[in-house]
């Protein structure tokens, strides 16, 4: 009776893993080595089954391909550039922080966006006004020159496409932006160093907006002047 219950307890104590066993078995019975060494050529391999000729997996990037979102559409927008010549115009429309902006009618989200992005971006070398007296020009920084002053006549008479491109590739000591800044936030920016322009050089108002500008600056000061009240 002893051994009969002994024998019995033993059998229930392998029975799991005899049942591992034989699913095991069956289940790599199903594996065939086909499987594992399929005809096919992975990146970076040679290709041996003749279907190239120049003997390589890897295909060359058809001629003209573009990635999604970086194709270039408008010359003038993508490079500053038209027909050769630095354009004088804006986009029609920017993307800027994830918003879709008209410039003709809203160019006033514009220039805010650009005024963020020139702080951080511009400002420490070009100044806030975009004078060339940015905090990192005072301590120190004369290298073969010095950052442009927006306030010159050379500048000032520059086409918009002009600051576009430098942002793009660089000018003098200044490197390229075009990894730091989206080509519609330097646009952005763009417009914003011609409001600077124009805030420091009241000359290129016309008659008419010098009147508004008046007529907006007394209402403004009569509204608080009614506040302190």
């Amino acid at each position: 009776m002893k051994f009969g219950l002994s024998s019995e307890f033993g059998l229930r104590k392998f029975l799991p893993k005899i049942s591992l066993l034989v699913f095991m078995s069956a289940t790599l019975a199903g594996c065939h080595t086909d499987m594992w060494y399929q005809a096919k050529v992975t990146p970076w391999d040679k290709d041996e089954s003749g279907t190239f000729k120049d003997g390589a997996a890897s295909r060359p990037v058809p001629k003209g391909t573009v990635a999604q979102g970086w194709a270039k559409l408008d010359e003038a927008e993508s490079t500053g550039f038209e027909n050769g010549k630095l354009t004088n115009k804006f986009p029609a429309r920017l993307t800027l922080d994830g918003d879709v902006v008209d410039t003709n009618t809203e160019m006033v989200k514009v220039m805010k966006r650009g005024k963020e992005r020139f702080h951080v971006v511009c400002s420490h070398c070009h100044g806030e006004a975009g004078d060339g007296q940015g905090m990192i020009t005072k301590r120190g920084l004369v290298l073969k020159r010095e950052p442009a002053n927006y306030h010159s006549e050379r500048l000032r008479k520059m086409p918009v496409g002009h600051f576009f491109d430098v942002m793009t590739h660089g000018f003098g000591t200044m490197y390229s932006q075009a990894s730091r800044v989206t080509p519609d936030d330097r646009w952005a920016i763009v417009a914003y160093i011609r409001a600077l322009q124009a805030s420091q050089n009241v000359n290129e108002f016309s008659a008419e907006d010098k009147k508004l500008m008046e007529e907006a600056a007394a209402a403004e000061a009569k509204k608080t002047e009614g506040g302190h009240h």
